[in-house]
């Protein structure tokens, strides 16, 4: 399926690649990238590709959850999605990723938690959709 209509566009660049810089076309990310020591990288201050897609679809998830939730007339007061990102080798050769979401909604009966979160994956987060079939996604109430 395809997207019918861009609403906005992001446009960062990295130059450097894994030990370099990237910034946004608005200036709002600018900042150095570094390696994980995890990964034989010297580590410290900077950030890396995982970091950035661990935020960018636990934010990403988080409004669609509350996008579902509204949809249902279900007020939600707090919630916090916290998005993992792994990193290794996939058979035969280069590296893959694995997401893991914790959905954290306070005070939302556990079943009815699960459906908004069971819709938002499969009906509405762009992230969801980029990653079914590709990516092994495991999202977990909290």
């Amino acid at each position: 399926m395809t997207v019918s209509k861009i609403l906005y566009t992001a446009t960062a660049t990295a130059k450097g690649g894994r030990e370099g810089h990237i910034h946004s076309s608005d200036g709002v990310l600018d900042f150095d990238l570094r390696v994980p020591k995890e990964l034989g990288g010297p580590g410290g201050a900077g950030s890396n590709p995982e970091q950035l897609f661990a935020a960018g679809y636990a934010a990403c998830f988080e409004g669609a959850v509350r996008f579902v939730a509204r949809e249902k007339k279900i007020a939600i007061t707090d919630a916090s999605v916290t998005g993992h990102v792994g990193i290794g080798p996939r058979e035969p050769t280069g590296f893959g990723i694995a997401v893991k979401l914790e959905v954290h909604l306070p005070g939302i009966d556990r079943e009815v938690a699960q459906e908004l979160v069971d819709i938002a994956h499969r009906d509405i987060c762009p992230y969801s959709h980029a990653t079914r079939g590709n990516v092994d996604v495991e999202i977990v109430l909290v």
